[in-house]
């Protein structure tokens, strides 16, 4: 007899607050159990299930905690099947793998530094609502469910997404609240400091800025005493795990030996000089040891000189002295070029110390705009920007496999930098891609691209509003003491603690993006990195932007596609297309121009040369357009009949020319006057009560004939 035995949910339990005046609510218990921790959370009817879960043992031979985060949305959240051929979600949508980012950035410097257990966070939206943040909700689920869990963390994180509407701060903008918000802002902190900003914003002021970030930290603190309430009633505790450290009497005998060679080695502002020299000074270090030594601990080896390399920097930055012998707030040498590639549409190449980027901008039509298959309410992108990153900009030797999470990271960094200053599409009707090649990389190529980008754009004629420019700024925490310092390469943002990238007009700020490998940034630090990164970018906009080129081309490149703008009345669309696109196809055949045609009836024309879209227009303005008696035209004879010929005086659209009316005399045969395929100028005499046309052809006056 088969015993069936009914599920418990004893365990389960429900934890409600508000967020931004709305009901935020976590499950526990009921789901996933057999992950380390879970939490399914509801904002609205937004639904989120997010796991954690830890391997048992550490992964050997590494030398970094191996953390990953996925963001997986699910297209039955927003009740839709997936677009794809196997109608099946496929690889991350670029939103998908900027959310995973902010959640990775924020929670992976609070995890324990010597943790080598893999550990997972994995956030499957199920429900989105469009008003209430899958991503903000997925934050916090994370921070949930690994505070509930038995994996070891160090602080309580919680985040929000912020919106600024008539200078008023608005926590978690609902989706109305969005389209008209002047920023758009994910704030990420502890009821101590703050862990992570990632920023867009139309050109907002620093000290706006700074005064939203406090509002928003204010939230924050309220959200991690609700996560805390939440460990403390169902929380585990937290697993022993196998601390990892370098074997002390090693590193105090390689310290004693090349600490003063390592010095040495790294005083140089030239990053190919500073690897030589490394490599000789371990080379000399291996001979001091002995092959013995090297063979057993060789990988240990490694990691003990990075160590001293690690605190050769830090103590050198806590001292005021830079590895190449800049100041503090010394930006390094900087040069800027337009017109680099004689085909492109736009091109500019930007350099700052050994970080160098070429940019490149491709106009095209407004259908070349990016569709989005995702589960969030952007359905398309008219500005694109793709930043690559290749081997070879960093020295080395591995072959390329397409873009990976920090390369989309970093272009999106740069493209939400450029997008409040860009025309619209009324204003300017093209599509936009820029491409961002890292060409040398030592230190902040992402705000090296968002140079190059506004290069780029100024040379190809794209009237932007202001040019933008982005800097970094990095951090050095010794016990109490906190140094800042501008424009950090590549060393610095190795053997640092904070990576504090901002970009911005004259104006003020359109994009920000923050990392960290310390527990938080104190107001002080934020205040400061924004006044460096104001006066160093101010600083890149004068004496090397806009001496390259001091405004916006006057004219497109030879090489661009030209583009007139029209309007028919929608009822006309059907016409314009024809029949299975026969008429619109038609079009583009005969004039050589692109053709895309909005639903309001908007139409754009799209040619390399402007002869090419006027003829276009003119097609489309005379299909467009009732034809009225009087109306003159250039058509061509499509057939031919015994009373007469008719005539198409626009795609789709013909008339007839009565053979009493070809010519002023008498006419016997219309092969007498006309064939097929002539072009012929006609005009309307008459439109009956069921809409056809009647044409003469001996009545139009050489007035009349105007191409």
């Amino acid at each position: 007899m088969t015993t069936i035995t009914k599920k418990s949910f004893d365990e389960c339990r429900v934890f409600e607050t508000e967020l931004a005046g709305r009901k935020f609510s976590v499950e526990t218990g009921k789901v996933a159990q057999l992950a380390n921790g879970s939490a399914f959370c509801r904002y609205g009817d937004t639904v989120v299930l997010v796991t954690a879960t830890a391997s048992a043992k550490p992964r050997d031979g590494i030398d970094f905690f191996p953390l990953s985060v996925d963001f997986e949305e699910k297209l039955y959240a927003v009740g839709r099947i997936p677009g794809s051929f196997q109608r099946r979600e496929g690889r991350p949508s670029e939103q998908a793998i900027l959310a995973s980012r902010q959640i990775d950035r924020p929670m992976r410097p609070l995890f324990p530094k010597d943790l080598r257990n893999d550990v997972s966070i994995v956030c499957t939206v199920m429900g989105n609502d469009y008003d209430n943040s899958p991503e903000v909700t997925a934050l916090n689920g994370a921070s949930i469910a690994v505070a509930i869990s038995d994996i070891p963390f160090k602080h309580t994180v919680a985040g929000v997404n912020i919106g600024m509407i008539d200078g008023e701060v608005i926590i978690n903008p609902t989706r109305e609240q969005r389209a008209v918000s002047q920023m758009d802002v994910t704030v990420c902190g502890t009821a101590e400091k703050i862990v992570m900003i990632e920023a867009g914003a139309n050109e907002i002021p620093e000290d706006q800025m700074f005064d939203a970030l406090m509002t928003a930290h204010e939230e924050i603190k309220k959200m991690c005493a609700f996560i805390d309430s939440i460990r403390e009633a169902v929380g585990k505790p937290k697993f022993e795990y196998e601390h990892h450290d370098v074997d002390h009497d090693l590193y105090d005998k390689v310290e004693a030996f090349a600490r003063g060679k390592i010095e040495i080695a790294f005083d140089t502002d030239d990053k190919t000089v500073r690897d030589e020299r490394m490599q000789v000074v371990r080379a000399e270090i291996e001979e001091f040891l002995g092959e013995e030594v090297v063979a057993e601990r060789g990988a240990e080896l490694g990691e003990i000189i990075d160590k001293i390399c690690k605190a050769v920097v830090r103590k050198w930055l806590t001292e005021g002295k830079r590895v190449d012998g800049r100041g503090m707030e010394e930006v390094r040498p900087l040069a800027s070029e337009v017109g680099v590639l004689p085909r492109a549409h736009g091109s500019g190449l930007f350099t700052r110390g050994q970080t160098q980027v070429l940019s490149i901008a491709t106009l095209g039509t407004l259908g070349d705009a990016q569709e989005l298959d995702t589960i969030f309410d952007q359905k398309e992108k008219r500005y694109i920007h793709h930043y690559n990153f290749p081997s070879f900009s960093v020295g080395e030797t591995r072959p390329s496999r397409g873009p990976g999470r920090r390369e989309i990271g970093h272009g999106a960094l740069a493209e939400r930098s450029l997008v409040p200053v860009l025309p619209s599409a009324e204003e300017f009707p093209y599509a936009i891609r820029v491409v961002s090649e890292v060409l040398s990389s030592n230190g902040s190529t992402s705000q090296g691209s968002v140079c190059g980008s506004t290069l780029a754009l100024m040379d190809a004629g794209v009237p932007i509003k202001a040019p933008v420019a982005g800097i970094s700024c990095g951090l050095i925490t010794d016990g109490g003491q906190e140094t800042t310092f501008t424009d950090i390469q590549g060393v610095e943002d190795f053997y640092g603690d904070m990576d504090f990238k901002v970009a911005g007009t004259k104006k003020g700020i359109t994009g920000i993006q923050v990392d960290i490998k310390v527990d938080g940034l104190s107001p002080s630090v934020i205040k400061e990195a924004f006044r460096k990164c104001r006066d160093a970018r101010y600083q890149i906009l004068d004496e090397i932007m806009l001496k390259a080129i001091p405004e916006v081309r006057s004219e497109l490149s030879d090489w661009a596609p030209k583009m007139i703008t029209i309007k028919i009345h929608p009822d006309k669309i059907r016409e314009v297309i024809g029949k299975g696109g026969s008429v619109i196809q038609k079009i583009t055949a005969e004039s050589g121009a692109k053709v895309d045609i909005n639903d309001d009836g908007t139409v754009c024309i799209a040619a390399i040369n402007g002869a090419d879209c006027e003829t276009a227009k003119k097609m489309i303005l005379a299909i467009a357009k009732d034809p009225e008696v009087g109306d003159v035209f250039y058509g061509k004879v499509v057939r031919l009949l015994n009373f007469g010929a008719f005539v198409e005086i626009a795609p789709g659209k013909d008339g007839l020319v009565h053979i009493s009316k070809l010519e002023k005399h008498r006419v016997e045969k219309v092969e007498d006057v006309l064939n097929v395929g002539d072009m012929t100028w006609v005009k309307v005499i008459e439109i009956d009560d069921k809409g056809r046309i009647n044409l003469s052809r001996k009545d139009v006056k050489d007035s009349e004939k105007v191409q």
